[in-house]
């Protein structure tokens, strides 16, 4: 396959964005399928219970670090397995389930940020056998970008060509600069990621980075709630993005940029699929990147998100605690395991501060994405827009400490 004239690199590889995405997403609302802009993971617990799932990120919002997880030492015994980063095509089986393959045979991530700290496995990955695009170069050929290391180097070649010093105005790398890999080369590997037949989802995750409003994670309430949910994705302009888009992007799945077909039809096929299966994975929304008022992260992200992953593992094979929100079901601070990590209840009250003004006008905001698709837009969706708006018009109405979303009472979190 071959590409000219692109400034995106998934464009300039047609197999992967064109081809894996584009025309498959096409090809699968032709023959009953999913094809989508997913990484794919597996989770072991220390009982020998494996488990798969599918999570959808926009680009630099965490996939690709979520997909090669190193789980804290206060969940000793769980195992995170990686089946791929980017894609994933997921079918239905004959049992009702979904059942996902990952049509690569690599990864692709951004490399600003992606350090021993941040993503141990990737390091290990791109260690040898990878390309780069738009890093910088040290004195001794080797590749470097902001956040790799603690101390930049004191000379390097800047991904422009040019000589560049710690005193240099401009970043290293570009912003969006990437590397590619085998994914053999993966230490976390899961065993089954070539495995023909796929594996079964037992849930989904969708997330965006949104610095306020959205709470660290909620599952929806069921599969319709959840492909509404997953298709008001929003996510704060990153360098990944093009420029003059609008401060919180709409990115429907994930997908906005890859979909081949209109959106409203792939909403509705979203639910179609849904209706059919005697088993939908339960659909969680997911924010790492809550700030306080200082603008410091509340979260620890990284290894740490594997906390909620573990309990929407426990929420879909029915044994986690939660309670009900306008949002979704939420968990308490009891339900996540929160060992070592120094966060208060204060702190987990912070995070899942629901503000119901802010809440509001971001739900409000939807319709800025799904007003042009109205004479296309699913009977369903109109339906889940309404809900959700009565639900946050209700918990208003009825107080802050609402039994509709009985959240600790916010209060300012612990500065550490």
């Amino acid at each position: 396959m071959w590409s000219f004239g692109s400034g995106y690199g998934g464009n300039a590889l047609l197999g992967k964005k064109c081809f894996a995405l584009r025309l498959a997403s096409v090809m699968a609302r032709d023959e009953g399928w999913l094809a989508e802009h997913m990484a794919l993971l597996g989770v072991e617990s220390p009982a020998g219970e494996k488990s798969y799932v599918a999570a959808a990120f926009p680009s630099a919002c965490g996939k690709t670090n979520f997909a090669m997880l190193v789980v804290p030492p206060a969940l000793a015994g769980y195992k995170v397995t990686t089946l791929g980063d980017d894609i994933a095509w997921i079918t239905p089986g004959a049992d009702g389930r979904l059942y996902a393959i990952n049509p690569e045979n690599g990864l692709f991530g951004v490399a600003p940020g992606t350090s021993e700290l941040t993503n141990p496995n990737a390091m290990l990955a791109i260690a040898a056998d990878t390309i780069f695009t738009n890093v910088a170069l040290t004195d001794d050929g080797d590749v470097w970008w902001e956040g790799m290391t603690d101390e930049p180097p004191a000379h390097l070649v800047d991904w422009r060509g040019r000589d560049w010093t710690p005193k240099s105005p401009e970043p290293a790398a570009h912003p969006n600069a990437r590397f590619t890999a085998p994914l053999a080369r993966c230490p976390s590997l899961d065993a089954r990621w070539d495995d023909p037949n796929g594996v079964p989802l037992e849930l989904f995750v969708f997330g965006g980075r949104m610095s306020r409003t959205m709470p660290l994670v909620f599952q929806t309430f069921d599969w319709a709630h959840g492909v509404y949910a997953a298709a008001t994705l929003g996510s704060e302009a990153t360098a990944a993005a093009e420029s003059g888009l609008p401060a919180i992007r709409r990115d429907p799945m994930a997908m906005l940029p890859f979909c081949g077909y209109h959106m409203a039809d792939y909403f509705a096929h979203w639910l179609a699929l849904g209706a059919k299966l005697a088993q939908p994975p339960p659909v969680f929304r997911v924010n790492w990147f809550r700030r306080g008022d200082d603008q410091r992260f509340l979260w620890p992200g990284f290894g740490d998100n594997a906390r909620v992953l573990v309990w929407m593992l426990e929420r879909a094979h029915g044994r986690g605690g939660a309670v009900s929100s306008p949002y979704g079901w939420v968990p308490r601070y009891d339900d996540l395991v929160v060992a070592g990590l120094g966060l208060s209840e204060a702190d987990f009250a912070w995070l899942m501060r629901l503000e119901l003004a802010s809440a509001t006008a971001e739900a409000e905001s939807h319709d800025e994405l799904l007003a042009p698709m109205l004479e296309r837009l699913p009977a369903e969706f109109v339906k889940q827009r309404d809900e959700l708006r009565q639900r946050l018009q209700d918990a208003a109405e009825s107080g802050p400490n609402a039994a509709a979303f009985a959240l600790p009472t916010p209060v300012e979190p612990r500065v550490a």
